[in-house]
């Protein structure tokens, strides 16, 4: 598991800028494609490996992989609802950086465009949102 605690860890990259890629590699895990029936990806923790639906553009390749791995991170054994929300939760602290979502917020029409332009699925938006009582505005998100 990644010791967020440690004082000498370099802050990992946010938002546009995070790769969820190398964290996979830094964490020692196992990244594969594979078909997948009823999910966009599957955290096996006994195999340290997550399965992305092989189906998937590279934007929801993505957002799976820093969805597995924030289950991987947090220690989660199953999908029971409360993971799903906490795996949701720390994904989107990842790929949306709270500055760039107030800089493009400040000009995206709808919420469309605002989750284009931030690389991310409706689902991880709105559990960003949820995390920051400031964007309160953004209750189409809510």
């Amino acid at each position: 598991m990644e010791n967020w605690s440690n004082p000498s860890r370099k802050p990992r990259e946010r938002g546009r800028a995070y790769d969820p890629y190398a964290h996979a590699e830094e964490l020692g895990l196992a990244v594969i494609f594979r078909p997948l029936r009823v999910s966009h990806e599957r955290w096996l923790p006994s195999a340290h490996t997550i399965v992305i639906q092989e189906s998937l553009r590279s934007v929801h390749r993505r957002n799976a992989l820093a969805h597995g791995i924030a289950h991987c991170v947090l220690g989660h054994e199953d999908d029971r609802p409360k993971h799903e929300v906490q795996a949701d939760r720390f994904a989107a602290s990842n790929l949306i950086d709270l500055d760039e979502f107030r800089a493009i917020a400040r000009w995206a029409p709808d919420l469309e465009h605002l989750v284009a332009e931030l690389g991310v699925t409706k689902r991880l938006a709105r559990a960003f949102v949820a995390q920051h009582a400031d964007l309160a505005q953004h209750a189409d998100l809510a």
